[in-house]
């Protein structure tokens, strides 16, 4: 989804409820919701991303050294012409985030090495998709409320 702002940050909100809020304000109009079909866009990923655009999709953490992140594909379904499902609760890793460099003889492949799997078996973390095929079915019912 995307979100068309001035290039200045100056008065985008910050806490979540004001962010709930101010998504909530506007309409179905102002939002992209497929902004990776925009050329310009797509002249900055990468191409061996659009070989198997399956990788677009899959549900796991992304780790770098100490830094990791759920990349939740669930939650964006919409924008890649899939219809979006109500979401589960969202993963926290608070523990994970308490990781840092200061752990310096840490090794990093080992104490990562669960999500570095799940990373290598990518494929298997592809959550269910279906396409859209009626326009005004784009989510399931109870989603929008």
């Amino acid at each position: 989804m995307g979100w068309n702002h001035s290039a200045s940050y100056v008065g985008i909100p910050t806490s979540l409820e004001d962010i709930r809020l101010l998504l909530d304000q506007r309409s179905k109009a102002q939002f992209q919701w497929t902004p990776y079909e925009d050329l310009t866009t797509r002249a900055v990923i990468p191409d061996e991303f659009f070989q198997n655009p399956n990788i677009w999709h899959v549900k796991v953490l992304l780790v770098n050294y100490t830094i990791m992140e759920m990349h939740q594909s669930d939650r964006v379904l919409r924008q890649f012409g899939f219809r979006q499902l109500i979401l589960l609760e969202l993963e926290v890793f608070d523990d994970e985030h308490k990781v840092d460099l200061r752990l310096l003889n840490t090794d990093w492949p080992r104490h990562w090495s669960e999500y570095i799997e799940m990373w290598e078996n990518r494929y298997d973390y592809i959550p269910t998709r279906e396409p859209i095929i009626v326009p005004k079915l784009t989510c399931v019912p109870e989603y929008m409320s």
